[in-house]
């Protein structure tokens, strides 16, 4: 890089002005990058929490599901639940933590009223209402889950890029840079001194 760089005082002000705002930016992404791992832990714990969330709803549905099945065979089931025709509405939408857009997902209409589901009072029983409410929050927690678990790959992606960037700053662009500053100013030194010498020599 130094030998690219003619060993001129307007090189080395322009240079220092290069150091300084790459310093400036290596700064600014370090925070970027330590604000980003605080972020990526909190979403993490509410990841872990949903998970355990998550296994509990749908042993809770199982549990519910199997009960149904000792009181209605798994045709009359399968029958009531081809009758639902009301679809929950989902819409996705974008946040930003810290400069990084993660999915929203916002969802209406999971948890049904029986006569919501379609197949109201006749052919059905208590046994598969509960089992239908129990998989409907279990759908729920799939949905939470699938809007944190995409937040934290994009959170940690932008985390990897920004650890990179952070790295080439500070261990090979600032260095590099200084290198050539310190070259630029050895160059002016020995100009100087040449330029003294050369006076010297003519007054002599």
């Amino acid at each position: 890089m130094a030998l690219d760089i003619k060993p001129t005082r307007s090189e080395l002000i322009k240079l220092k002005k290069k150091i300084k705002l790459a310093k400036s930016g290596y700064n600014l992404l370090k925070k970027k990058r330590d604000g980003l791992i605080l972020e990526f832990f909190e979403v993490l714990k509410r990841a872990k929490t949903l998970r355990q969330e998550l296994v509990g709803e749908y042993e809770k549905a199982l549990h519910a599901i199997n009960i149904a099945r000792v009181s209605d065979t798994d045709d009359s089931i399968k029958s009531l639940a081809m009758a639902i025709q009301q679809q929950p509405e989902i819409s996705l939408k974008t946040k930003n933590i810290m400069g990084v857009k993660v999915p929203q997902i916002e969802s209406q209409g999971i948890q049904k009223s029986m006569f919501d589901r379609g197949y109201g009072f006749v052919g059905s029983s208590a046994a598969i209402d509960e089992a239908a409410k129990a998989y409907e929050k279990v759908v729920e927690k799939v949905i939470l889950a699938a809007e944190i678990e995409t937040s934290m790959k994009k959170m940690l992606q932008e985390i990897e890029k920004t650890k990179r960037r952070v790295n080439a700053l500070e261990f090979a662009v600032i260095p590099k840079m200084q290198q050539t500053e310190a070259f630029i100013k050895l160059r002016l030194e020995e100009m100087e001194r040449e330029g003294i010498f050369r006076l010297k020599r003519i007054k002599a």
